[in-house]
């Protein structure tokens, strides 16, 4: 018995939704050895900081409190700026998601006055209460904080948009590596390097700053060896490999970093100060593991992509595309097949596989949003997992999988359940 058996003797899944995955599976080896290849190099770097910087058992203690001297914490930022090949790094369980570490960045290292760039488009929805594009308690604008934003030029980089918004007052340009709920292409390491340039060639002192949420370990490189002055994530996505409890990092040049340590903890303590609680095993081991973790999920994203065209979608990217993140979007053209798509990611889930999901009005989005989650850790989208704003053209965007055999079941489950929803047909 293979796994294509059991989906369909113990599961129930209909024999064209898995004569379809096993094709696009067949079609996709090479793409998928790729991956694999990047993954053992990524996990070679993350073994080599790990022990340039001696991680011993005496790091997994617990700390509480003030937790000042806290060895852990102080060998996991070491890693961490050692993985990013950065100056310092900041990576803490006090961030508690991707949001909240740009927040962190950005008050940290702006000022009353201060000018903020946004040149990848708008972007994405969490963060329009921290700007103030909607209005918020305590954002940005409200702290005076001047913002400009290059739209793209269709789904591309607007170029001429970014040098007419980059001034000498330009304090931080920041940059979104992922298409958020975007129809655009997410940035490649690369692109980023050619943006940056451009940045820095009409003002060189201006702060680079990358959102590199869903990127992390997907290429050989990270922004920062691109030249990003700050790089930004969160622990339960990609580098957290599905163990981290919380938290999230922020690593780059060392002034950029101490910035956001005093905004994060207080003027006069920056990095000293910072319990772990006891949950520094989790967060290093989940490093440890996130280069395959995050290559089981590039692995499901191209299969739910190469399936999803065949049954005639719009899928961004396509299935042979060079993969920058974990996220693949499909256009699925109808409130009813995305509902539906959604309801069966959740039934392939490990935990609540048996809820149903329900558009929400989620804090910090602009409209009602769907997300189909059923993860060990909440919010924890390096698992198993789709979302989408409610609005046309209903795109979904499904990311995550702790392995590439739970990613691969849960694309199968979910157009099973299209099809047996109605909302999809398949040939026999």
């Amino acid at each position: 018995m293979n796994d294509f058996d059991f989906l369909h003797n113990e599961m129930g899944i209909d024999h064209r939704v898995l004569n379809l995955a096993l094709k696009a599976q067949e079609g996709l080896k090479g793409a998928f050895a790729l991956h694999e290849e990047i993954a053992g190099v990524n996990q070679l770097k993350v073994l080599k900081a790990m022990q340039d910087n001696r991680l011993s058992e005496s790091h997994f203690g617990i700390s509480t409190g003030y937790g000042y001297h806290d060895s852990g914490r102080e060998v996991l930022e070491s890693i961490y700026a050692d993985v990013f090949k950065t100056e310092s790094a900041l990576a803490r369980p006090q961030i508690i998601s991707g949001t909240h570490a740009l927040s962190t960045a950005l008050f940290g290292n702006l000022k009353h006055g201060d000018e903020l760039a946004c040149v990848t488009g708008k972007p994405y929805d969490t963060l329009d209460s921290v700007i103030g594009i909607h209005k918020a308690r305590g954002s940005l604008m409200e702290h005076g904080i001047i913002y400009k934003q290059a739209d793209l030029e269709g789904a591309e980089i607007n170029y001429g948009a970014i040098a007419e918004i980059i001034t000498k007052n330009t304090k931080i340009a920041a940059i979104q590596r992922s298409k958020g709920y975007a129809w655009r292409h997410s940035l490649s390491v690369e692109e980023i390097g050619d943006i940056i340039g451009f940045v820095k060639g009409m003002n060189k002192d201006a702060i680079c700053m990358v959102d590199n949420c869903y990127g992390e370990f997907v290429e050989l490189a990270e922004p920062s060896e691109a030249g990003a002055d700050l790089v930004v994530g969160s622990m339960i996505k990609n580098p957290g490999g599905g163990l981290a409890p919380v938290g999230g990092y922020i690593a780059g040049k060392e002034e950029y970093v101490e910035n956001a340590a005093a905004r994060l903890g207080s003027p006069g303590l920056g990095k000293e100060a910072g319990p772990s609680l006891g949950i520094a095993p989790a967060l290093l081991q989940g490093l440890f593991l996130s280069p395959q973790v995050v290559c089981g999920c590039v692995k499901g994203a191209m299969l739910a992509s190469e399936m999803f065209l065949r049954l005639g979608f719009d899928v961004l990217p396509l299935p042979g595309e060079k993969r920058t993140d974990i996220v693949q979007a499909v256009k699925l053209g109808s409130l009813k097949a995305l509902l539906s798509f959604c309801e069966g990611i959740q039934k392939a889930a490990p935990v609540d596989s048996f809820a149903k999901p329900e558009p929400w009005n989620m804090p910090g989005y602009d409209s009602l949003v769907v997300m189909a989650a059923g993860a060990f850790i909440q919010g924890s989208s390096i698992e198993l997992s789709a979302d989408a704003p409610i609005r046309e053209p209903y795109t979904a965007y499904f990311q995550g999988g702790l392995t590439w055999h739970h990613a691969k079941a849960g694309i199968i489950i979910a157009i099973d359940n299209m099809l047996k929803d109605g909302v999809i047909s398949i040939k026999s």
